[in-house]
């Protein structure tokens, strides 16, 4: 009976979602604490729900329930006992449900840290949460129930994508999810700020370490999922601009501008419009990240569905949501305008230019991923768009912010005296370019002017971010944790940029034919291979090449690229050898048997790809830092209503 349990549990999280939302914005409307004080008992029934369901559908696949329709189609008695439980996100209605999870665990957190915001406020906050919280459950009650019975029960089941079968797909997304959720914290954050006319700094106060963290999570998400393409699709590529990788993306990139657009919001009042803008269209990329890989309307490796009436449900979910949040800013517009100014040379302008910087970017993104769709729409015929259009795009936003952040680092509040670093800006450039010279056409000899320019502005990030926090150590000065979390961040875009600079102008890459004994020299290595040998896993069987590695005669490894075939699916998939070796990754993957012994193997030598992933992490760690800086714990506001606020603010 545990799927049935599982789906009562679904409908009870639903009607407690329900009231939550009913009494997290009802109550403060109409001043009624009984109902406010209601909504924390509704978000813990509801996480409970939510968690007694996922249990459940865990348990129908650790027990080989076939009865169960999802189960029947994502599992099989083969299927090793770790993938049978993150089979629970591996298709449409399972990872669902994990996103679901997810949102309940955000909206706890919220519960939790709330302690110290206005009661009635936090109340409005919690409120917007149920109401995403009940979309998202009616929608998986009406169109994606995971619990839905078979009968006769399958006799054995129809087996786990073979391309999910991998310890990445453990983490990738479960982590990716909580980014992407997390940024309904920051949409609830904005609502409950106009909902309740308190458009001051406190909001922007409040919202910073919740879409910091949310940042964090979706930054390590898009990095393990790039890492997960790279050594397991068997191309050898960290980022193609698939669809659903812009998908993830394009938030990204908007919260990035909503954390520094929050950061001077915080800091001196202004662009709270703007910000709130930020807000609301963080949350609806999220929500359109979703539509995209649940509707069917694009192909990708990553889509979990093509059932266009899901599509519709929450196309008209997100209408809902992001047009209530619109109306409310229109409402409130008036409460918007800020007195306080500043100097073109102040922080605030190069934060302003780089937050529009940043919204270009995913524009650009946008545009070429919903390309094809609108061609097709129209009958314009087949477009296809792919790195040609988005590397030239992209790069046009990324250069000039790359420069304006190593000068704004220096720059002051309000009033930026960039003539009193000009000694500062200038001795970094001069640097930075000589190192960047010796990067590109030094180091690895055949750089181009592209490549200079970007090891220069890497470089030039690095020692910008350096300069403060040095001068504040020699002064014997503390750096608070945001400061810290900043100069992290930022350290870990430069070594981000000067790593893809790298790998994009210097990687080698060879398809050979060898026979046993047979060679190929691809760089500064030799490569020998010595046959394949037969290989049979839990659900597979497979064959693995052995190829012998050398540099100039010493040997460096031996790998053993494999192509897998699964028993269920009878799907064929590369697994990729890998090996790290001054620097360089050393990428094979088994190609087609030619006849004869001979056999296809793609040779790549990436320089520093490495360090593209261990960068988004040194970015994570910043973003965690910045989120627990002690200043966000702020004590309780003594105005608790907006009936206790200013003239101005309760509008």
């Amino acid at each position: 009976m545990l799927p049935e349990l599982g789906h009562f549990a679904l409908i009870l999280a639903l009607l407690l979602a329900g009231l939550q939302a009913f009494f997290g914005i009802a109550g403060p409307a109409f001043a009624r604490d009984r109902w406010s004080g209601a909504v924390t008992s509704a978000v813990a029934g509801q996480a409970v729900m939510v968690a007694t369901a996922v249990a459940c559908l865990v348990a129908s696949f650790v027990t080989e329930d076939f009865s169960v329709a999802y189960v029947a189609e994502n599992s099989n008695s083969a299927l090793p006992l770790f993938y049978r439980v993150t089979a629970l996100w591996g298709a449409h209605e399972g990872s669902l449900l994990l996103w679901i999870l997810l949102l309940a665990g955000w909206t706890v957190a919220v519960v939790l840290g709330s302690g110290r915001l206005p009661p009635r406020f936090a109340a409005r906050v919690l409120g917007v949460l149920g109401l995403v919280s009940f979309g998202f459950l009616l929608f998986t009650l009406a169109t994606s129930n995971p619990f839905l019975r078979l009968d006769p029960a399958a006799a054995d089941g129809r087996d786990l994508n073979p391309i999910l079968q991998d310890p990445g797909l453990a983490v990738h997304p479960p982590i990716l999810y909580t980014g992407y959720v997390g940024f309904a914290v920051a949409f609830a954050f904005a609502c409950a700020a106009m909902l309740e006319g308190r458009l001051d700094q406190n909001w922007a106060r409040w919202t910073r370490p919740w879409t910091t963290t949310a940042w964090a999570f979706l930054t390590c998400g898009i990095a393990l999922g790039s890492f997960w393409a790279y050594y397991e699709l068997g191309w050898g590529g960290f980022w193609f601009w698939d669809p659903v990788e812009n998908a993830s993306f394009m938030p990204w990139l908007v919260g990035t501008a909503l954390v520094h657009s929050l950061a001077v919001t915080d800091k001196r009042g202004l662009f709270k419009s703007w910000t709130l803008l930020l807000a609301i269209l963080a949350f609806s990329l999220s929500l359109l990240g979703t539509f995209l890989v649940r509707s069917g309307v694009l192909v990708s490796v990553h889509s979990f569905a093509a059932d266009p009436t899901r599509g519709i449900f929450i196309l008209v979910f997100l209408i809902i949501m992001i047009g209530g949040a619109l109306v409310l800013y229109a409402w409130r517009a008036p409460l918007l305008r800020s007195s306080a100014g500043f100097e073109l040379g102040a922080r605030e302008s190069f934060l302003l230019f780089n937050n529009v910087l940043l919204v270009i970017a995913a524009g650009t993104v946008f545009a070429g991923t919903l390309a094809p769709l609108i061609s097709d729409a129209l009958k314009l015929g087949t477009l296809s768009v792919g790195p040609p259009y988005f590397n030239p795009t992209f790069m046009l936003s990324m250069l000039p912010l790359l420069a304006l952040l190593s000068v704004g680092i220096h720059a002051n509040w309000k009033r930026g005296r960039l003539g009193d670093s000009q000694r500062v800006l200038l001795y970094t450039l001069v640097v930075a370019a000589v190192l960047g010279c010796g990067w590109a056409f030094g180091l690895y000899a055949r750089g181009s002017l592209l490549s200079w320019i970007g090891a220069t502005l890497a470089i030039w990030i690095v020692l910008s971010s350096l300069v403060d926090p040095l001068d504040r150590w020699r002064r014997g000065l503390t750096l608070s944790r945001a400061v810290l979390g900043m100069t992290v961040a930022h350290l870990g875009l430069a070594l981000a940029v000067i790593a893809l600079t790298t790998v994009q102008s210097f990687t080698i890459e060879r398809d050979v034919a060898l026979a046993p004994g047979g060679k190929a020299t691809v760089g500064d290595y030799e490569f020998r291979f010595e046959g394949v040998r037969p290989v049979e896993g839990p659900n597979y069987e497979a064959v693995a090449g052995t190829i012998v590695v050398t540099r100039h005669g010493a040997p460096v490894a031996v790998l053993s690229p494999q192509k897998r075939q699964f028993w269920v699916q009878h799907q064929v998939t590369s697994e990729t050898a890998i090996r790290m070796h001054r620097g360089n990754n050393l990428l094979l993957a088994l190609g087609e048997d030619l006849g004869a012994g001979r056999w296809s193997i793609r040779i790549q030598i990436r320089p520093l790809v490495s360090l593209v992933w261990i960068a988004a992490f040194i970015m994570a760690v910043g973003g965690a830092l910045a989120a627990s800086d002690r200043r966000y714990r702020t004590a309780r506001a003594a105005v608790t209503s907006p009936a206790g606020a200013t003239a101005g603010q309760a509008g």
